[in-house]
């Protein structure tokens, strides 16, 4: 059986959902595979606070935990028909008034044979019958945890889509297709590969973050870059090369054009909920060359003599 889940992670159990995060990054980072190659205990330390924030990371499950309703291995616990430990029949501390209470003298009863008895499960037969099972007797049986797992994405698999490799706490691999068009903080839903039980496994979540890009600042749908131009450039106008997510452009820069002025790419941005691309704004920033030579500065010294200009203020 798991340890608790909060010493696992090191916080207490009055912290917040953020701290909870906090301390799992950090303990995650340390310990994760591919940062500890061929160490097992590093392995099995990763597998254990990932499985620890399976369980206080998510605000249901972290609920039920807290009011004992599962265990730290996400499994439910037997509780009494009243909603309370000990009051219900199957409790193994009794019936509370009138019911079965475990002896100190005698031979030790298989609870698991008395309940076969009772509920058809036990004898030839009678197997899978009773309201606990999940044979044609009806009842239930209880479906596997889910696990989770977060996936940091490149901008350009959001938009593209594409293939990555996701590791989850009990140290399994799978390769998760990213859908096209890929959303901040979406959850992918993998069918039957969370944790097993009796009714089933569960299913694995996978939230999408998608990483900070070298070049392109995120607004909305909107990508935004700094496009570098040469002084001819700025001046005269002229073709430049652009990088975009989906390659480089050649891009026209108007004749006169100054720092700061923004050249828009249509549908080169990124996707909305539907699909439907933004656009990539190239904010314009007029460079002078890392050295700057003699005719330029001659060039300079006259201008400034001849016409003077203070540049306005936008």
């Amino acid at each position: 059986m798991a340890r608790d889940p909060y010493q696992e992670l090191g916080v207490t159990r009055t912290a917040s959902a953020d701290e909870i995060r906090k301390a799992f990054r950090k303990l995650a980072k340390q310990y994760h595979p591919d940062a500890n190659s061929g160490d097992k205990k590093a392995e099995e330390r990763f597998k254990q606070v990932s499985a620890a924030f399976d369980i206080v990371g998510d605000a249901e499950k972290r609920k039920k935990f807290d009011l004992g309703q599962i265990d730290a291995d996400g499994r439910e616990t037997m509780r009494g028909f009243g909603g309370q430990p000990g009051n219900g029949p199957f409790n193994a501390g009794g019936f509370g008034q009138g019911g079965f209470h475990r002896s100190n003298e005698g031979p030790e009863i298989d609870l698991s044979d008395l309940f076969g008895g009772m509920f058809g499960g036990g004898g030839p037969g009678g197997a899978g019958r009773g309201p606990f099972s999940g044979g044609a007797g009806g009842g239930f049986s209880a479906k596997g945890a889910d696990v989770k797992a977060r996936l940091d994405i490149d901008l350009e698999d959001a938009i593209k889509g594409g293939k990555k490799r996701v590791a989850f706490s009990d140290g399994r691999t799978i390769d998760v297709t990213i859908p096209t068009g890929a959303q901040e903080g979406q959850t992918l839903r993998l069918k039957g590969q969370g944790s097993p039980g009796r009714g089933g496994q569960g299913d694995a979540l996978i939230e999408l973050a998608i990483k900070p890009h070298p070049i392109y600042r995120r607004e909305g749908e909107a990508l935004v870059m700094d496009l570098p131009v040469s002084i001819p450039d700025a001046v005269l106008g002229g073709k430049v090369e652009a990088p975009t997510p989906d390659g480089n452009v050649m891009l026209a820069v108007p004749k006169g054009s100054n720092s700061g002025q923004t050249l828009r790419l249509k549908g080169r941005g990124m996707p909305d909920g539907k699909g439907k691309r933004g656009d990539l704004l190239a904010r314009l920033v007029v460079t002078l060359p890392e050295t700057v030579d003699q005719d330029l500065e001659k060039f300079a010294e006259a201008w400034r003599a001849q016409k003077p200009y203070t540049p306005k203020r936008k």
